[in-house]
């Protein structure tokens, strides 16, 4: 009898502990398909917990996968209440919020994941997940890179940040170019840094950059970013463009003239090759002494200035033109001296018979129109059909006759539209000569000589 009532004791004993016991975890069928299978599973270092502990924290990640979500959270937190440290449960239970479909509750999970490890890949992917659905492309761009970072193998992310990047790039570049179109420079500014930021080797956004920061006059800064775009895509005519642009306002004339070459180069613009003709210009004229840059504003003007402007302006036809060498006496030291050779050589001015020149000497307008007859006459040899117009006319002058030394140069001069008869149809031949007269005859000549 004492034997029976010992047997049932130990009976009632192991029925105790049985129904003290936690109850199985019942696991899904291996051969399942996983249900979230982006999800990066949550692995815990060995040292993190015991193997009981990681075998439940495998569990509750099967029955995620299942398509239990809730089962899953309760088993994440009874991890967690038996171990707060271990944080691949807290990441559990950020990607069972994700399968809920609240990323706002699964972002917090993911933080607390990471403040007791921040470079714990799973959390990372998973906050990149949580942001994503939450719209915060940039941030969920960043968080899957870290990721990454931490874990190079998880190359199925690789593809999406490029794919968040390239989001990321086209939104800024809209966000930018509406502030440009409202006039919120700044706005726009940053929305270009920003897309330069995730896309570097994008030259348009350099260009588009430096145009913007052309309008608010930041030159210095557009220049840089300008050359930039034109370094990466060497075929862009418009960075070129701005590049040449910018230099002109800088008064870089030689640097401006090289830019609008090569933009004109791309594409071919009558308005761009006058642009870098006109730098060229410029740029010669920076250059050239104090003397001729005075020229314009003088009220008189020498034969020194009338040869270097007829010799910078028509240096290639004079070069071209036959010749014969001229020996003068008085150009020792004189700034012009080069200029009077050119002219001298070709007859279109001469010296005196002293074999002087003279550059000092003031030029009068039967100077200028003997000088400019000259020039027409080298530019008829080239050209007949351009000197048609002037060959055969007699203008009538009311102070000079057609018998008059110089009438045949001022009637050349005057019917080739190079001068023009003053007051009362005169021409006024001993009048001293302006700087500004001078040169508006000299273009026009040069003019001429380009048809």
């Amino acid at each position: 009898m004492a034997r029976r009532s010992s047997i049932l004791i130990v009976l009632a004993i192991t029925m105790a502990i049985g129904a003290c016991a936690k109850k199985p975890v019942n696991l899904p069928s291996a051969s399942a398909a996983p249900r979230f299978a982006d999800f990066v599973f949550p692995d815990a270092a060995p040292d993190l917990g015991s193997s009981a502990l990681a075998s439940q924290h495998r569990a509750a990640w099967g029955l995620l996968q299942s398509g239990d979500a809730k089962a899953a959270e309760r088993e994440f937190a009874a991890v967690l209440k038996e171990a707060p440290s271990f944080y691949p449960a807290e990441a559990g239970l950020g990607y069972a919020a994700l399968a809920r479909k609240d990323a706002a509750a699964a972002l917090p999970h993911f933080d607390k994941a990471l403040a007791r490890n921040p470079a714990y890949a799973p959390a990372l992917a998973g906050k990149g997940e949580s942001l994503l659905a939450l719209g915060r492309t940039d941030a969920a761009a960043d968080a899957f890179q870290a990721a990454l970072v931490a874990d190079p193998g998880l190359t199925a992310l690789r593809g999406r940040v490029d794919v968040l990047k390239f989001r990321g790039v086209q939104q800024n570049i809209e966000n930018a170019r509406k502030a440009a179109e409202s006039g919120k420079l700044e706005d726009a500014r940053r929305g270009y840094l920003a897309a330069i930021a995730a896309s570097p080797e994008s030259a348009f956004l350099y260009r588009e950059l430096a145009s913007i920061e052309h309008r608010s006059g930041d030159h210095a800064s557009a220049l840089v970013h300008a050359r930039q775009a034109a370094t990466l895509d060497p075929a862009d005519a418009r960075a070129l463009m701005l590049v040449a642009e910018l230099l002109e306002g800088q008064s870089e004339w030689a640097k401006a003239a090289d830019a609008y070459a090569a933009a004109n180069a791309i594409e071919p613009s009558e308005t761009t090759a006058v642009k870098a003709e006109q730098m060229r210009e410029k740029a010669a004229f920076e250059a050239m002494p104090e003397e001729y840059k005075s020229i314009e504003t003088s009220p008189t003007v020498t034969r020194a200035h009338l040869a270097a402007l007829l010799g910078t302006r028509l240096g290639d036809m004079l070069r071209r033109a036959p010749g014969r060498p001229v020996v003068v006496t008085d150009l020792r030291g004189s700034w012009a001296a080069p200029w009077i050779q050119s002219v001298m050589r070709t007859g279109v001015i001469e010296p005196f018979p002293n074999h002087a020149f003279q550059p000092n000497g003031t030029v009068r307008r039967g100077d200028l129109a003997q000088a400019a007859s000259r020039v027409l006459a080298l530019i008829a040899s080239e050209k007949p059909r351009v000197a048609a117009r002037w060959r055969d006319a007699r203008p009538q002058f009311a102070d000079v006759a057609p018998g008059h030394l110089l009438y045949p140069a001022a009637a050349r001069a005057v019917s080739a539209g190079v001068m023009a008869p003053l007051d009362g149809d005169t021409f006024q031949l001993t009048r001293p000569v302006t700087g500004a007269e001078a040169r508006d005859t000299v273009s026009k000549l040069e003019a001429l000589a380009r048809k």
